[in-house]
């Protein structure tokens, strides 16, 4: 194996899970081969910012969506992103989302006859459901998306339950297995410490119990119901806390909105985009627990971050993100319902000896390092190649 290409349809100053996962394989295949990452231009880019990357970045134009998180990449209507994706002389392509980007990786490997590799990042068909409405149409975006997927050599699940999603419900039909998602935050050295570093940045009493959420401020992450929890629990006795909101988004005036409907101001502190490594494991490390409700993520990398400090995640039932985790092991799952939630949160803090357990097992059995993952990846590489 020379060179991989890996194709994604967003890429920096944009962050969300995809991104990160992308960007840590190409920081570690530069070990074992050349790696050339495949986007499009996004808003705030800088080519400085592409350029002192540890591997070479080729972009595509792009066309912004007003009231949309993300730009929609036009590939082929660039030539000089075609040159260069002509020139480049990868021996295998390796999709992160099935779009147009995604789509021209897996033409150009069938027109080359390459091999080609998918991972399965994402719950598609919530995506499309709210905009999509009618169902004719729905079908249609599904259809293609899976024509994408089903078109590769070999697709990987980032778990068990996306694995069974696709193919029971979307239709996969591609060989597909698990692979696992990994972080590259390592456990904090002093987390007395850390908890100072975050106390000071964020106003935190050092008593305050500190939940925690990091990740795009939108509602279809289910923190609208992480608030209205929080309510509810705050009527049942909980008392001193701080919920931290790490991350922006385009429903961050609704959730401030939200807070002070409910009362919360005192307790909800929006920290707003934390790009600083060590400060997310300062983070990760102060929080007593991750609250992390989304029915939308598939694997998220956020809650292997907070395993990494020893820090539990509390989901919720009938989430495909909490397919890794083995529920009053090593994670939490609670009921649905926000009264429920809520429940679940005061009877955790009521058993401290229960949490430390789980606390721990939440370290030694769910923190990945993408090292290790990603030494995984290239072998799998090579067997799919034959080289």
């Amino acid at each position: 194996m020379r060179k991989v290409g890996l194709f994604i349809d967003t890429w920096y100053p944009m962050v969300d899970g995809v991104i990160k996962v992308v960007d840590n394989y190409a920081r570690r295949l530069t070990k074992y081969c050349d790696v050339v990452v495949f986007c499009p231009e996004t808003k705030g880019y800088s080519k400085e910012g592409d350029a002192a990357m540890p591997y070479p970045v080729i972009r595509c134009n792009s066309l912004p969506v007003i009231h949309f998180d993300y730009d929609v990449p036009t590939p082929a209507l660039d030539p000089v992103f075609e040159m260069k994706l002509l020139r480049s002389g990868i021996d295998l392509v390796h999709i992160h989302s099935p779009f147009s980007v995604g789509m021209t990786g897996v033409l150009y490997a069938k027109l080359h006859k390459l091999p080609v590799v998918a991972t399965l990042h994402s719950q598609y068909k919530q995506d499309f459901e709210k905009p999509l409405k009618f169902k004719p149409a729905l079908d249609v975006a599904m259809d293609g998306i899976m024509r994408v997927f089903n078109a590769c050599d070999q697709c990987w699940a980032v778990n068990a339950g996306i694995k069974e999603l696709y193919q029971s419900e979307y239709g996969l039909t591609a060989p597909c297995k698990v692979r696992l998602n990994a972080t590259d935050h390592l456990p904090v050295a002093d987390p007395d410490e850390a908890a100072r570093a975050v106390n000071e940045a964020f106003g935190i009493p050092a008593d305050a119990t500190v939940f925690l959420f990091v990740g795009r401020i939108n509602f279809i992450k289910n923190i609208d119901f992480t608030v209205r929890s929080l309510a509810k629990a705050k009527e049942m006795g909980l008392k001193n806390f701080r919920m931290l909101f790490v991350g922006k988004g385009q429903d961050e005036k609704k959730l401030a909105a939200l807070v002070k409907e409910l009362g919360l101001q005192e307790e909800v502190v929006m920290c707003g985009l934390v790009s600083a490594r060590q400060m997310l494991e300062n983070l990760y490390s102060r929080a007593k627990l991750f609250l992390f409700p989304s029915l939308y993520d598939a694997n998220s990398l956020v809650q292997i971050e907070a395993a990494c400090q020893g820090t539990p995640t509390v989901f919720l039932e009938g989430a495909r993100t909490a397919a890794s985790v083995t529920p009053g092991v090593n994670a939490y799952i609670s009921a649905p319902g926000e009264e429920q939630y809520a429940r679940m949160i005061l009877d955790i803090l009521n058993d401290p000896e229960g949490y430390r357990r789980i606390a721990s097992a939440a370290k030694k059995e769910l923190y990945l390092n993408w090292d290790d993952v990603v030494r995984d990846v290239y072998q799998d590489y090579c067997a799919i190649s034959g080289s």
